[in-house]
C-alpha cells in the first residue's frame, strides 16, 4: 500500500510540476495518464483529483481509503480543514515567473485530456461523471481558492466537450448524408451491408451525442447557473467569457434566448472586467452575418443597454461597447435609431483617445459606407470631382452640427485611423474652396468654407507631426520606419499643393480674420526644401505679397501673430530661401516702423484734442509692430546670476535695481493687483460677461503677480521689499484658505463680494493645468476682456507720511502685523500659511560676501521709504478691522444657519456634530465622478477640452 501510494504521490506531483512549469510536452503527458488509466482507472483517477486539489494550492491529498470510503463531500469537507487559509494565495492568483503561464497550461491541460479521451474513456460513465461530480463540489465550496480553480476547470471541460459535441453533430450529418445518398440508389447497386453499417454508426454517434449533452446540462446547471453570480469577480468573468464561446463554437445548440439571457443579464454587473466579457462574447457574435437572424430578439432587448454603456467610466468597456454596436450597425441599418447614433458620435470629442477612435470608427461606417457602386467602376477623379468631394462636404456638415467648432483637431484625430485616405485628399478640398461649383451643385456658405480650412489645417498638423493633438495621448511617441515614410511622403504632397494653391487661398480670404489665422499656419508644416528642389520660388514670392497686404490690412491679434510665426518659420537659415525672406520681413518692419513714427510726430502736434482717426492709426500701426516683437524682462537677464558658474567676466553687465525702479514696481503691484472687485471690471454687457470678464482680470492679475514675485524669488529686489510682499499677500492668503475650508458653492451664491469669482477662478486654473499664460476664458468671453476701471484708488504706499525713526520702524512693523493677524481672523477661520501665486523656487545659497545686503546696500533715504509705507498701511488697520469683524459675524451667522438647517433635515447628526460640508473647489469633473459612484457603475464623464493650444 506504502508503495502503491508513493507511485500515486510522484505521478500526481508530476501532473502539478507539468502545468506549473508549462511543459510543451503536455500531450505526452496525458497520454502517459490514459496507459495509467487504462491499466488502474482507481489510480489514474486518484492521481487526476489530487492534481486538482493541489491546483487549488491545497496542501493535503485524497488517499486512496478516503477515495473509496468517502463522499466528495466529505472529501472536500476534509480538505478545507487541512487549507492553509491565511496566505490567501493560489496558483491562479500567485505572482512570479515560475507562475505566470499556469492558467494558460492548466486550461490546456484540460483541453488536451478531454480531446485524447474523446473516443472512448470519456463515454466509461466513470472518469467523467467523477471528475463532474468533483468540480462541481469544489465550485460550491466556502474556500475562494477551491471555487475560483474548479470553476475554472469545469468551465474548460465544459468548452472542451461542447467542441466534442459539434464534431459528432458534423460526423452524425455526414453520416446521414452518405445513409440518403445509399438508400436513394436503385435495389440492384443498393449495398444493405452499407446502410446497416450507416445505421450502426448513426445510432453510436447518436448515443454520444445524448451522453455528451449529459454531461454538459451537469456542468452547466450544477457549476455555471451559480457561478455566473458568484461574489468574485474573477469567477463572473469566467463564465461569461467561456458561454461565449460555446455560443460561438456551436451556435447551432448554445445559440438562443436560453443561454443569452445571462450574457444580457451579466452586462449590469457592477465590475468592469465582467462587463467587459459580455461585450467581448456578443462582439464574437455580431462579427458572423449568418448568426444575425439569432440575435435579433436579443438586439431588441438590451440595445438600449448597449447603447448606455458607451458612456462608462471604465473606458476599456466604453471602447468595446461602441465596437460593438459598429458591429451591429455594420449587420444592419434599421436597428440602430437616430438617438443611438447621436449618442455614439459626440464620442469623437473625447478626451481619451481609445474612445473617441472608436467612434470615429463607429462614424465612418454609418456616414462614409454607403458609396454609390458606379463610382468605384468609374475611373478616377480629381478636385471637387472626386468620389471624396462628397465624402469630405459630408464632414464638413457633422462638424458644423455638433457645435463643438473648436474641436476640429479632436475630429480629425478621432476619424485618422479609418479615413486618412479622405482626410488627406487635400487637393479636393483646395478645389472645393477655390473652384466654382458645378452645374447643379450647391456651393459651400462662408461658414462651411471656414469649418472646412479649419480641418484642413487640422489634417496638415496631423499628417506632419504624426501624434494625438493636446490633451490626447501621453505625449509624442517613437515612430516606426513605416510611419516615419508615410510622414515625410505626406509632407513633401502638402508643400507641392500649398505652395502652389496657398497664395491664391489667401488672396480670396484676405479679408476674412478667421480663415486667414488657420491659412497663415499652413507654412509650419511645409517641407521648405520643397520651394528650391521644385522651382517654387514665384509661389513664395506671391505668398509673401499676400502676407505683406494681409498685415497691412488687419489689425487682429491672432492674425498679425499668424503672420509673424509664418515669418519665423520660413526664416530658417538652414534653406536657401532664408535671404529672400528675411529681407521682405525686414522691409515690412521698417515701413510700419517708419509709419508709426510719422503718424505719432503727427498725433502729438495736434494738441490737446488728437483726432480719432489719428489715434486709431497711431494704435493699428502700433499692434503691428507689437506682432514682431519680443519683451524680455532685463532685470532676470542681467541679475548677478549671470556670472554663476564660472563667469566672472560678465560681471559688469550686471543691474542693480535702484530704490526708486523697486519702489515703482511695487506701487504698480498694489494699483494693479491688489484691488477691490469692483474697480476690476467695468463689463455691463449682463451677468454672465461680467463674470468671465472678472476671471479673465483676475488671471491678468494673476500673471502681474507672479513676475513681480518672479523677481523677488531671483533676489533681484531686498529683503525689505520681500517683507512688503508678504504684508501684502497676507489678506489674499486668508480669503484664499477661507474658501479651501469653509464656503460652499451654495454659501458663494448668496454672497454679493468676490468670492464667486475666485472660485470660479481656481477651477479655471485646475482645469489650464501648468501653463500659467493660457487664457480660462471660454468662447463667450473671448470677444475681450474687461479692462480696470480708471477710477482706481491711489497707492497706498504714495501717501505723504509724518517721518518717523528707523528705531520705531520695527515697533511700527511687529504692530501691523499683530493688528492684520487679529483682523484678518474671524470665528470660523483658521490659521494658514500665506500662499502666492506661484510656486517660487528656493534661490541658491550665497557666500558670505553675496549676502542680501552685501549685495543690496540700503541707504537711510531707501529705509526711510519703506518705513513710511508700512506706517501708512498701519493707518489703514482701523477700517480693515472693521470691515472684517462685520465680514466675520455675517459669516459665523451663516455658517451656524447651515448647520441648524442640515440637522433639521436630516435627523441623522447630534448636535455636537460639524455638518459635512461640500468643498467649494471641487472640480465639475470630480463632482460626476461622485454621481458616478452614487448612482449607477455605468456611467463616464467624456473629458472635452476646453480649447485648443
Amino acid at each position: 500500500m506504502n508503495g502503491h501510494h508513493q507511485e500515486n504521490g510522484m505521478e500526481n506531483v508530476m501532473l502539478f510540476e507539468v502545468v506549473r512549469l508549462g511543459k510543451s510536452a503536455m500531450q505526452s503527458v496525458v497520454d502517459d495518464w490514459i496507459e495509467s488509466y487504462k491499466h488502474d482507472r482507481d489510480v489514474a483517477l486518484l492521481d487526476l483529483i489530487n492534481f486538482f486539489i493541489q491546483c487549488s494550492g491545497c496542501k493535503g491529498g485524497v488517499t486512496g481509503e478516503m477515495f473509496h470510503n468517502m463522499q466528495n463531500s466529505e472529501i472536500i469537507r476534509k480538505m478545507t480543514e487541512e487549507f492553509d487559509e491565511d496566505s490567501g494565495d493560489y496558483p491562479l492568483t500567485m505572482a512570479g515567473p515560475q507562475w505566470k503561464k499556469f492558467k494558460s497550461s492548466f486550461c490546456e491541460f484540460i483541453g488536451v485530456l478531454v480531446r485524447q479521451c474523446q473516443y472512448s474513456i470519456i463515454y466509461d460513465e466513470y472518469m467523467m461523471d467523477t471528475v463532474i461530480s468533483l468540480l462541481t463540489g469544489l465550485s460550491d465550496s466556502q474556500v475562494r481558492a477551491f471555487r475560483h480553480t474548479s470553476t475554472l476547470a469545469a468551465m474548460k471541460l465544459m468548452t472542451a466537450l461542447v467542441n466534442v459535441a459539434l464534431n459528432l453533430s458534423i460526423n452524425m450529418d455526414n453520416t446521414q448524408r452518405q445513409y440518403e445518398a445509399e438508400r436513394n440508389k436503385i435495389i440492384g447497386k443498393r449495398a444493405n451491408d452499407r446502410l446497416e453499417l450507416l445505421l450502426q454508426k448513426r445510432k453510436e454517434l447518436q448515443e454520444n451525442q445524448d451522453e455528451i449533452e449529459n454531461m454538459m446540462n451537469a456542468i452547466f446547471k450544477g457549476v455555471f447557473v451559480h457561478r455566473y453570480r458568484d461574489a468574485i469577480a474573477e469567477i463572473r468573468a469566467i463564465c461569461i467569457e467561456e458561454i461565449g464561446v460555446w455560443m460561438k463554437m456551436y451556435s447551432d445548440a448554445f445559440l438562443n434566448d436560453s443561454y443569452l439571457k445571462y450574457v444580457g443579464w451579466t452586462m449590469h454587473d457592477k465590475q468592469g472586467e465582467v462587463r467587459l466579457k459580455c461585450l467581448t462574447a456578443l462582439q464574437g457574435l455580431y462579427y458572423n452575418r449568418e448568426l444575425n437572424a439569432r440575435l435579433e430578439l436579443f438586439t431588441s432587448r438590451f440595445k438600449d443597454r448597449i447603447v448606455s454603456m458607451t458612456l462608462d467610466k471604465e473606458y476599456d468597456v466604453a471602447v468595446q461597447a461602441i465596437k460593438l454596436l459598429t458591429l451591429v450597425l455594420h449587420s444592419s441599418d434599421e436597428v440602430l435609431t437616430a438617438e443611438d447614433c447621436e449618442s455614439v458620435y459626440h464620442l469623437v470629442y473625447s478626451a481619451h483617445r481609445p474612445v473617441a477612435v472608436a467612434a470615429g470608427e463607429f462614424l465612418f461606417k454609418k456616414l462614409f459606407s454607403h458609396r454609390d457602386p458606379e463610382d468605384d467602376s468609374m475611373p478616377k477623379r480629381r478636385g471637387r470631382q472626386s468620389v471624396n468631394a462628397n465624402l469630405i462636404k459630408t464632414t464638413v456638415f457633422f462638424f458644423l452640427e455638433s457645435e463643438l467648432h473648436e474641436h476640429a483637431a479632436y475630429l480629425v484625430d478621432s476619424m485618422w485611423d479609418c479615413a486618412a485616405e479622405i482626410l488627406k485628399d487635400w487637393e479636393c478640398m483646395i478645389s472645393l474652396l477655390l473652384d466654382e461649383p458645378l452645374p447643379g451643385e450647391e456651393a459651400l456658405t462662408d461658414r462651411q468654407e471656414t469649418a472646412l480650412i479649419e480641418i484642413m489645417l487640422c489634417t496638415i498638423r496631423q499628417a506632419a507631426e504624426c501624434h494625438p493633438p493636446v490633451g490626447r495621448g501621453t505625449g509624442k511617441r517613437v515612430l516606426t520606419a513605416k510611419e516615419k515614410k508615410t510622414q515625410l511622403d505626406d509632407r513633401m504632397r502638402m508643400t507641392e499643393l500649398f505652395a502652389i494653391a496657398l497664395p491664391a487661398l489667401l488672396a480670396k480670404y484676405s479679408v476674412d480674420a478667421e480663415k486667414v489665422t488657420n491659412l497663415l499656419q499652413l507654412p509650419q508644416f511645409f517641407d521648405l526644401e520643397i520651394y528650391t528642389t521644385g522651382r517654387l520660388e514665384k509661389h513664395l514670392d506671391s505668398l509673401l505679397r499676400q502676407i505683406r497686404e494681409i498685415v497691412e490690412k488687419h489689425t487682429d491679434t491672432d492674425v498679425l501673430e499668424a503672420c509673424s510665426k509664418t515669418y519665423h518659420a520660413l526664416c530658417n537659415e538652414e534653406f536657401t530661401i532664408f535671404n529672400r525672406v528675411d529681407i521682405a520681413r525686414s522691409q515690412l518692419l521698417d515701413e510700419q516702423v517708419d509709419k508709426f513714427n510719422r503718424l505719432l510726430e503727427d498725433f502729438l502736434q495736434e494738441g490737446e484734442d488728437p483726432d480719432e482717426d489719428d489715434a486709431y492709426q497711431v494704435l493699428s500701426t502700433l499692434k503691428r509692430i507689437t506682432a514682431f516683437t519680443i519683451l524680455c524682462d532685463l532685470l532676470l537677464i542681467f541679475s548677478h546670476q549671470i556670472i554663476s558658474g564660472g563667469r566672472e567676466a560678465l560681471e559688469p553687465l550686471v543691474y542693480t535695481p535702484e530704490a526708486s525702479l523697486q519702489s515703482e514696481l511695487l506701487n504698480f503691484i498694489l494699483d494693479h493687483v491688489f484691488i477691490d472687485q469692483d474697480e476690476d471690471s467695468n463689463s455691463t454687457d449682463g451677468q454672465q460677461d461680467d463674470e468671465a470678464g472678472k476671471i479673465e482680470a483676475l488671471h491678468k492679475r494673476r500673471n502681474l503677480l507672479a513676475a513681480y514675485t518672479d523677481c523677488v524669488s531671483k533676489r533681484l529686489l531686498i529683503s525689505v521689499c520681500l517683507l512688503d510682499l508678504m504684508l501684502v499677500l497676507s489678506l489674499f492668503s486668508q480669503r484664499h484658505m477661507y474658501l479651501e475650508r469653509f464656503m460652499t458653492f451654495q454659501m458663494a451664491l448668496q454672497r454679493e463680494d468676490c468670492w464667486l469669482p475666485l472660485i470660479s477662478y481656481r477651477n479655471s486654473l485646475q482645469a489650464g493645468g501648468d501653463d500659467d499664460t493660457m487664457s480660462v476664458v471660454s468662447g463667450i468671453s473671448s470677444r475681450g476682456s474687461s479692462v480696470r476701471s480708471k477710477k482706481a484708488k491711489p497707492a497706498t504706499g504714495k501717501r505723504k507720511l509724518p517721518e518717523v525713526t528707523v528705531a520705531e520702524e520695527s515697533s511700527s512693523s511687529s504692530e501691523v502685523w499683530m493688528s492684520r493677524e487679529q483682523s484678518m481672523q474671524t470665528p470660523v477661520m483658521m490659521p494658514s500659511p500665506h500662499l502666492t501665486s506661484t510656486v517660487m523656487r528656493e534661490p541658491k545659497h550665497l557666500r558670505p560676501e553675496e549676502s542680501y545686503m552685501g549685495v543690496y546696500t540700503m541707504t537711510p533715504d531707501q529705509q526711510h521709504t519703506q518705513v513710511t509705507w508700512m506706517l501708512a498701511q498701519r493707518q489703514q488697520q482701523e477700517e480693515v478691522a472693521r470691515q472684517q469683524q462685520e465680514r466675520a459675524m455675517n459669516y459665523a451667522k451663516l455658517r451656524s444657519n447651515l448647520q441648524h438647517a442640515i440637522r433639521r433635515g436630516t435627523g441623522l447628526m447630534e448636535d455636537d456634530e460639524e455638518p459635512i460640508v461640500e468643498d467649494v473647489m471641487m472640480s465639475s469633473e470630480g463632482r460626476i465622478e461622485d454621481l458616478n459612484e452614487g448612482m449607477d457603475f455605468d456611467t463616464m464623464d467624456i473629458d472635452l477640452v476646453i480649447s485648443l493650444c
